[in-house]
């Protein structure tokens, strides 16, 4: 939010057992308040709505863990990169110990794209963990 934007309120009627939940799960555990927490909640509703429509341009963040001495493999992954159509932002690698990386790829694109980049990098073999984590460029 910014300085200048207007403040509307709103009522929300919840069950005192729902709204103890609420504050032991989520308000209790670091969020300033109960109304920063719904705010994070609708936009993350928006960012799953943009990501299902498929049209508009996204962004995300695809973290992948693998054996770096699995034969191919880093080149696999970046030849993946390097051939695809969305574009490649940025990327993070982090050696974990003697045989494991840690590569974060941020990418922004159509979401089929996105995620037809990470399906085809996380089924790669020696690729022990991938997740895609759905962004967006909300404007609200």
């Amino acid at each position: 939010m910014t300085e200048t934007e207007e403040i509307a309120r709103v009522t929300v009627s919840l069950s005192e057992g729902l709204l103890h939940e609420l504050d032991k799960r989520f308000v209790d555990q670091g969020y300033a308040s109960r109304s920063e927490l719904v705010r994070d909640m609708i936009r993350e509703k928006l960012v799953e709505e943009q990501w299902a429509d498929g049209d508009g341009e996204v962004v995300g963040v695809l973290t992948i863990s693998y054996d770096h001495h699995q034969r191919g493999l880093t080149e696999k992954i970046t030849d993946t990169q390097h051939n695809t159509y969305i574009n490649i932002l940025c990327t993070t690698h982090v050696h974990l110990d003697h045989h494991h990386c840690l590569e974060t790829i941020i990418v922004r694109g159509k979401p089929n794209e996105i995620e037809q980049l990470a399906t085809k990098i996380g089924g790669m073999r020696g690729v022990r963990f991938s997740k895609l984590t759905r962004a967006s460029m909300l404007e609200l």
